[in-house]
């Protein structure tokens, strides 16, 4: 257990130190929380504490990630035709907004909440055959399954719905192409619970081949970033835990690459990478890429994959964007065929690309981390 600061100020939103601390932990482990992504709350009679969107779990010693509300105002938006907006109404002046996933913490019982976009969760729960699958990996544990909807109220509609029909109140959510929820009395609890999850559903990723320096030039006549151990963007809080080896291996392990291809597995996915990867070489570099992709009325990608060699990164690729190739990667590698997965249909992602919520997480990112 990480010692408590006895320096740190008292966050504006009078989170607790528990809930200050757990959501740090979990923040500096990119095997559960990547960038902006994840989010945690806490329940103390009317007074609820959320993440704030698009902040970092992170940074939660060092600055304040949290919004005070009062549960009953959330509980009276949620009902609201209007929910979202009111939901997002709820902001202090001036302050940070609630997280898109406020809906989702508000609904559950537990006075702690974790949402986690788990590697190995989101490997499982965009398989085809998830629900199955996961039956046998969490036998004994009181968990309950939801069906890919968007985040923010459609998605706490389907965990509404999954709750109704528990035979037993689940304190485990594993959410279809999208992560993991933990709920518990206290934080010790939710932690506990989440680890014993994750240890059930642990998946080895495979090792990664060296990228192909020769090969990257060959297609890079943009003069892109080639991540390199020198690198630090993939050191920082939120971001990969792996090497750049690791990192190129969206492009050179084939199954990596396939799925990188094919399409979008989680929501941050889209939100931070587009819906799929755009592949260059020798034949098609940079330029021409991006030229034929805007010339099909699409937004030209920040990054790229050369199949079998590595990636090429744009400048300026924000932290949030360069957090989540690092999860694509360590998910990637640990789904064992392209084929079997099921990817974020084309109506899903323009729901995602059109929210004005994600435009906003976005901003953050580009403007604060």
């Amino acid at each position: 257990m990480t010692p408590l600061s006895s320096t740190r100020p008292v966050p504006a939103s009078g989170a607790p130190d528990a809930l200050v601390e757990l959501s740090a932990r979990l923040g500096n482990d990119p095997r559960l929380v990547q960038g902006g992504g994840g989010n945690t709350s806490m329940k103390a009679g009317d007074v609820f504490w959320v993440k704030a969107s698009g902040t970092w779990l992170a940074h939660a010693r060092e600055r304040d990630v949290f919004v005070r509300l009062p549960l009953s105002d959330v509980h009276a938006a949620m009902r609201r035709a209007d929910a979202e907006d009111a939901l997002t109404a709820l902001a202090p002046p001036g302050g940070l907004r609630p997280s898109i996933e406020t809906s989702l913490h508000a609904l559950l019982p537990h006075p702690v909440v974790a949402h986690v976009h788990s590697v190995n969760a989101i490997a499982w729960a965009a398989r085809s055959d998830a629900e199955t699958a996961l039956a046998h990996a969490l036998d004994g544990v009181a968990w309950a399954w939801v069906p890919y909807r968007r985040p923010g109220l459609p998605l706490t509609a389907a965990i509404r719905t999954s709750l109704a029909a528990a035979a037993s109140p689940p304190d485990v959510l594993l959410l279809g192409n999208h992560g993991l929820v933990v709920g518990g009395a206290d934080c010790d609890a939710v932690e506990a619970r989440l680890h014993e999850v994750e240890r059930r559903l642990a998946l080895p990723p495979r090792a990664a081949t060296p990228p192909d320096a020769q090969a990257l030039r060959a297609a890079n006549d943009l003069d892109w970033a080639v991540p390199d151990g020198s690198m630090s963007d993939w050191s920082m809080p939120g971001g990969s835990a792996g090497d750049a080896t690791a990192l190129h291996a969206i492009a050179t392990d084939p199954v990596a690459a396939a799925i990188a291809m094919r399409g979008a597995l989680y929501p941050d996915h889209v939100v931070f990478l587009g819906e799929r990867a755009e592949a260059v070489d020798a034949g098609r570099p940079l330029s021409r890429m991006r030229a034929e992709v805007a010339a099909a009325g699409r937004t030209p990608p920040d990054w790229a994959l050369v199949p079998g060699a590595g990636l090429l990164l744009a400048p300026g690729l924000s932290d949030g964007a360069r957090a989540m190739l690092g999860c694509l990667a360590d998910v990637a590698l640990r789904c064992d065929a392209a084929d079997r997965m099921r990817y974020l249909g084309v109506e899903d992602v323009a729901a995602l690309m059109g929210w004005e919520a994600e435009a906003y997480r976005r901003a953050r990112d580009n403007a604060a981390n």
